[in-house]
């Protein structure tokens, strides 16, 4: 198994513990996605290898469970919540905000690698609507102007 797997020897050291049957497939993701950020197609073949599953078996599990991502994110994920609180007080208005000033769609990672914009249903914060998450940061009643001095310091950060 050394030679075929490339991951990092603790993944390695890891994986050697969880039982080479088609139960282990969620742990086996949830070690590459950690590992890796998301889900690739190599580590989707080497879970179904260890696995002793099809590659679409493997794929079909992470493409079910929204914990998954197969494409690499951004260096800062921004999460717009979109729970009453933050529907009612104007997330609908920060999302496509973001979704103008950014260029992209939700789900999607701008071309430059620095932000993937998501959606959520509720970040637990309804008194700081509407609110916004950058990686584990919230930022509580977010406006259009808010959404610029956030955008530019973590882009700032970036560099």
């Amino acid at each position: 198994m050394e030679a075929c797997f490339p991951a990092a020897k603790a993944t390695r050291k890891a994986w050697d513990q969880i039982p080479r049957r088609p139960e282990s497939i969620i742990p086996l993701l949830q070690s590459v996605q950690e590992e890796q950020g998301y889900l690739s197609e190599e580590g989707i073949a080497q879970v179904a290898a260890h696995a002793h599953s099809a590659a679409s078996a493997v794929y079909g599990v992470a493409t079910f469970y929204s914990q998954f991502r197969l494409r690499r994110p951004g260096l800062h994920t921004l999460r717009v919540c979109e729970g009453t609180a933050c529907h009612v007080l104007g997330s609908e208005e920060v999302m496509e905000t973001l979704k103008e000033l950014l260029g992209v769609e939700v789900g999607e990672t701008t071309p430059d690698g620095v932000f993937t914009l998501e959606s959520v249903r509720c970040l637990g914060c309804c008194s700081l609507a509407p609110a916004v998450m950058v990686d584990n940061e919230t930022h509580g009643r977010v406006g259009r102007k808010e959404i610029a001095a956030i955008l530019k310091r973590y882009r700032k950060d970036a560099r």
